[in-house]
């Protein structure tokens, strides 16, 4: 639910409170004019009572109930009317936020899920890239890497640069003669 909706909703219910306050009101006055009414007929009453000898007595107290019924039961029966319509308006709207809330607790969850999906995959990703470069480099130090014998060898060996970046060797001449055709001589030692 995005603001838009929600702001809409916000203003129709508050237009729906509006109806119902103005309805209370129409209703607080129509019972006001009513009530007026009845002090007018009740202040009617003793006057009438003494014109009245002649047997019209009996028959006043069921005028004036007739009256009193008619004048407060159409107006209360509206008021119920009225009030029970703007309560299921209410109710509905409320249902419909209700609703709303819903919508939107999902799609905040789903987010959720997919930033945490995300960042999981990434993490898998640095992870791998980690073991990758980890495994290429340890393969690289161990092609660069010299055996240890050869490297003693090498700390033995009387050899030293000689120009250009050469390397000269003492060698033994009465030394074993070594390669496919005798061609390499043994290094003398330091």
């Amino acid at each position: 639910m995005d603001a838009q909706d929600l702001t809409d909703l916000i203003s129709k219910t508050a237009m729906l409170m509006e109806q119902f306050d103005r309805r209370c009101n129409a209703i607080e006055q129509r019972m006001q004019s009513l009530g007026g009414e009845l002090q007018r007929t009740a202040q009617q009453v003793p006057s009438i009572v003494r014109q009245s000898a002649d047997g019209s007595l009996v028959s006043l107290p069921g005028l004036v109930m007739e009256k009193l019924g008619g004048g407060l039961d159409r107006p209360m029966h509206d008021y119920q009317q009225r009030v029970a319509v703007a309560g299921r308006e209410v109710e509905s709207a409320a249902q419909a936020l209700a609703g709303q809330f819903r919508r939107m607790e999902r799609l905040h969850r789903l987010v959720v899920w997919k930033t945490a999906a995300a960042v999981a995959g990434c993490l898998a990703l640095l992870l791998a890239g980690g073991v990758w470069l980890s495994m290429h480099y340890a393969r690289v130090i161990r092609d660069n890497r010299l055996d240890a014998e050869t490297v003693q060898a090498y700390n033995r060996a009387d050899i030293a640069r000689c120009g250009d970046g050469q390397l000269c060797a003492r060698v033994d001449l009465k030394g074993r003669r070594f390669g496919d055709h005798g061609q390499y001589l043994p290094i003398k030692p330091r």
